[in-house]
């Protein structure tokens, strides 16, 4: 009995040695949560780090700052790669996004500033050989003061401070006494006596309307160029400046972990969901986007003046006929040579003769010859290729696609295929936790709607000072646009009349109606209102048979 005893004692001790062995033998069954480090060591060596770096076994990642403390094969040192990666990796993506907005106002402003310096040189080059070709010496001995219109006419362009419609008067005042001494060269004429003859231009109107209209069309067309161009030249430093904007620090955390925590776990072949870029987009882009509104307004006030540009404000319409507007009036000046000279004596006094006659003088008579229109196609250009309706059609485009630009850049960015999944794969795509569907709404756009952003912290009561100052450049931008279309400089306006803009532009459009003009015919200019001051020094109205015959004898006298 006892020995029976003993065996089954014996039988069950080694069952339980057995079952011991047994159980440390047997496999150890997988945590289906481990994280497989030797492959993360992989996937951080394709990104060009040392494999070192990287654990041999997860770890509860307490030392992480941006990567959520959870089991992980990520350290402290690899977190920190991420991060500077990160940054590196969203400064390329809004460079890399902006570039086309960068490089179209970059070339356009290009374009357009060659084309205007070379209308403008072309004109003066064809008015130069036209005019000696036509009038000669006469020209010749008077080029300076057509120098001077364009050299003025370019100044403006170019920034200068510059009153057109008082440069234009100046032009046609000098014009007016330098023919007005190769008509009366038999006479001694005084600069005071030429300062009484510009008196009695507006009255005597020497060159008919001729500098009325041009005036008009030359200080709408320049305004809207140069301010065009200036337009161009705000747009690309608004691009420039504003892609250039630093990261907060929130910024940077959400964008490493939207695209790096996910290599901690594992995960390193899933793309951040859609919904979750956006969300860490718009946060990032708080202030860009801000910038909307205003750059939206800026682009209609660009694509408003471009329908000048076209249409009545062409300054290349203007421009290239202006030698043959010019020699109009010459001519114009010419024909009322005698009527003019007799009012101008009349109104300044009798000359004095100079005891020589012209030919003695060695002065022509007249500017000889009438000036014949050319064609177009003489005009030489370098620009042939770029002409001003080409160039406005190619903007317009560009414009209007970036009308919207600042506050689509979330979806910009979270449409390219290395950024985020596409919108199909929501539930197979990191969350920013684990794989899965993103659950959080997509939040609007702009600073104020991402005070409960929940993957950027945004401190919405400080706005970035450098978008605003941008915001402010486009303000002022835009003003500047709103006048130029309605042909107002507003740096000439008069503040003393409020009822019209004076200056450079007159803010007349192709419908505006304004006062006739009184031309000098064959018959006397009649006085419409005489003032103490002014009757002393008024124009005599003659008798017709006196003017007649004042005529015959200057005609008699010339001979």
């Amino acid at each position: 009995m006892t020995s029976h005893i003993l065996t089954i004692s014996a039988e069950l001790a080694m069952s339980a040695v057995f079952a011991v062995l047994c159980a440390l033998l047997a496999p150890v069954a997988a945590d289906p949560h481990a994280v497989n480090c030797s492959q993360v060591k992989d996937a951080f060596t394709d990104l060009g780090y040392s494999p070192a770096s990287v654990p041999t076994e997860e770890t509860a990642g307490e030392d992480l700052r941006v990567c959520a403390p959870q089991r992980t094969c990520c350290n402290a040192e690899m977190e920190e790669n991420f991060i500077q990666r990160s940054s590196r990796d969203f400064e390329k993506l809004m460079d890399d996004t902006s570039e086309e907005l960068r490089d179209a106002f970059m070339t356009g402003h290009k374009r357009f500033d060659e084309f205007f310096l070379e209308l403008l040189e072309n004109t003066e080059r064809s008015l130069n050989e036209m005019f000696l070709r036509t009038y000669g010496k006469p020209y010749l001995q008077n080029a300076e003061v057509f120098q001077g219109l364009f050299a003025e006419l370019k100044r403006y362009y170019t920034g200068g401070n510059v009153n057109l419609e008082e440069m234009l008067n100046d032009f046609w005042m000098r014009l007016l006494e330098r023919m007005f001494q190769l008509l009366n060269s038999q006479y001694v004429i005084t600069e005071d006596y030429l300062e009484c003859i510009g008196k009695y231009m507006e009255q005597l109107k020497p060159f008919g309307d001729v500098p009325k209209k041009l005036k008009s069309q030359v200080t709408r067309a320049f305004i809207a160029a140069r301010t065009f161009v200036q337009g161009l030249v705000v747009g690309r430093e608004v691009a420039n400046r504003v892609s250039k904007v630093t990261m907060s620090s929130a910024c940077v955390s959400g964008f490493t972990k939207m695209l790096y925590c996910s290599y901690c776990q594992g995960l390193f072949t899933l793309k951040p969901c859609n919904n979750y870029c956006l969300n860490v987009m718009k946060g990032c882009l708080a202030n860009q986007a801000d910038l909307d509104p205003e750059w939206s307004k800026y682009i209609d006030a660009m694509l408003l003046l471009t329908e000048r540009l076209e249409g009545p404000f062409n300054i290349e319409s203007v421009m290239e006929p202006i030698d043959v507007k010019i020699s109009e009036a010459i001519m114009n000046m010419q024909e009322n040579s005698m009527q003019l000279s007799y009012q101008v004596f009349q109104g300044c006094g009798q000359l004095e003769p100079s005891g020589m006659s012209r030919s003695a003088r060695g002065v022509s008579d007249t500017f000889s010859g009438r000036f014949s229109p050319y064609n177009p196609e003489e005009l030489p250009t370098a620009a042939a290729a770029s002409r001003l309706d080409r160039l406005v059609t190619d903007v317009k485009e560009k414009l209007k696609k970036f009308r919207k630009f600042w506050s689509s850049l979330p979806e910009a960015f979270c449409q390219e295929e290395h950024v985020a999944a596409a919108e199909s794969t929501e539930d197979d795509c990191w969350n920013g936790h684990d794989k899965g569907r993103y659950v959080p709404e997509v939040l609007k756009d702009g600073l104020t709607n991402q005070v409960n952003n929940p993957e950027v912290g945004v401190d919405i009561s400080r706005p970035d000072t450098l978008i605003r100052q941008q915001i402010m450049a486009l303000k002022v931008m835009t003003n500047k646009l709103k006048n130029a279309y309605d042909g107002n400089d507003i740096y000439f306006q008069d503040s003393n009349d409020e009822s019209s803009a004076s200056g450079s532009g007159s803010g007349c459009t192709e419908t505006c109606v304004t006062e006739p003009d009184s031309f000098i015919t064959d018959a006397p200019v009649q006085e419409a209102e005489k003032t103490d001051e002014a009757s002393s020094a008024s124009i005599i109205q003659p008798n017709l048979l006196l003017l007649v015959l004042t005529a015959l004898a200057l005609k008699e006298h010339w001979r």
